[in-house]
């Protein structure tokens, strides 16, 4: 299985940021990302075995504090992802990130050594991708926790294994 640890919008976010995605100008050669598939890598696990996993759920159940944030900088990065970041992460965001980075440590998981960017990926391959004149704006508000994904073989999509903390929302 190959996982990871995300923040995924509830339907009204996942639709503002997915409306602001179609107001972009994309070189023919982009691949947006679907609407569906929208979110917020905390942490790439990668791949783990099936029999792992019922260690893992207790292991990765942090107490959750709900929080808010708006994506509000377009960019384009220099291996072509086109993102959408919050200027101003919110503190409780990194904390939520570093306390499941603590917790992959103890499950002996890989945690990525990189310093955490949170970002929404749009499309890849975007060189020469244009934003739109407006600026983003989309609010976020993370009250209904995070989720344990899977990457479905063959890049065929998401499947949320399991939800932690918040409020239920239809994902």
């Amino acid at each position: 299985m190959r996982l990871f640890l995300a923040l995924w919008p509830d339907a009204g976010t996942r639709a503002a940021i997915a409306g602001w995605q179609q107001a972009w100008s994309w070189p023919a050669a982009a691949a947006p990302v679907a609407p569906e598939r929208l979110h917020i890598t905390l942490h790439f696990i990668g791949n783990v075995a099936r029999e792992r996993l019922p260690q893992l759920v207790p292991g990765l159940q942090l107490a959750f504090e709900p929080f808010e944030f708006i994506l509000d900088r377009a960019a384009v990065w220099p291996n072509s992802v086109a993102v959408l970041e919050a200027q101003q992460p919110p503190h409780a965001l990194g904390q939520l990130h570093r306390r499941l980075g603590d917790s992959l440590r103890k499950l002996e998981l890989p945690v990525e050594s990189r310093p955490f960017r949170p970002h929404v990926t749009l499309a890849r391959r975007a060189r020469g991708a244009v934003p739109p004149a407006r600026n983003a704006g989309v609010p976020w508000r993370a009250d209904h926790g995070y989720v344990l994904a899977e990457s479905l073989p063959g890049g065929s999509g998401y499947s949320i294994l399991e939800r932690f903390g918040g409020a239920s929302v239809q994902l």
